[in-house]
């Protein structure tokens, strides 16, 4: 069973810290890009980031840049979002996806069911 879990949300003030972690199992992690979604409420999912399966490339939205950073551990099959510098517009329910391939922009096949981030004082 392919199952990609979520963990490390939860309520942090602005300018506070969270890391996200994304355990995945069931398929073959090492050969997949990973990325990591947002979903606000009353918005649209959108993508955040992407770290591609050989490390070498990585990608981030503007709204994040410099403040959050993702990375992988192939050993632990886990991919995490470190996310700095938090404000109030970052409060969503964050998601991560196996794309199809090892690069990103190939497009998302399997799905986590997310962790909820809030950032309010």
């Amino acid at each position: 069973e392919v199952q990609l879990v979520e963990s490390g949300g939860g309520l942090v003030q602005p300018g506070g810290s969270l890391r996200l972690s994304c355990v995945a199992s069931g398929f073959n992690f090492d050969d997949r890009a990973i990325g990591w979604f947002r979903q606000a409420p009353g918005k649209e999912r959108v993508g955040l980031s992407c770290i591609t399966s050989s490390f070498l490339s990585t990608y981030y939205t503007d709204s994040v840049k410099g403040r959050f950073t993702i990375s992988r551990d192939n050993a632990k099959n886990t991919v995490y979002l470190q996310m700095n510098s938090l404000k109030p517009e970052d409060t969503a329910v964050y998601y991560c996806a196996a794309q199809t391939s090892s690069q990103c922009h190939s497009g998302m096949e399997y799905w986590g069911k997310g962790t909820l981030v809030t950032v309010s004082s």
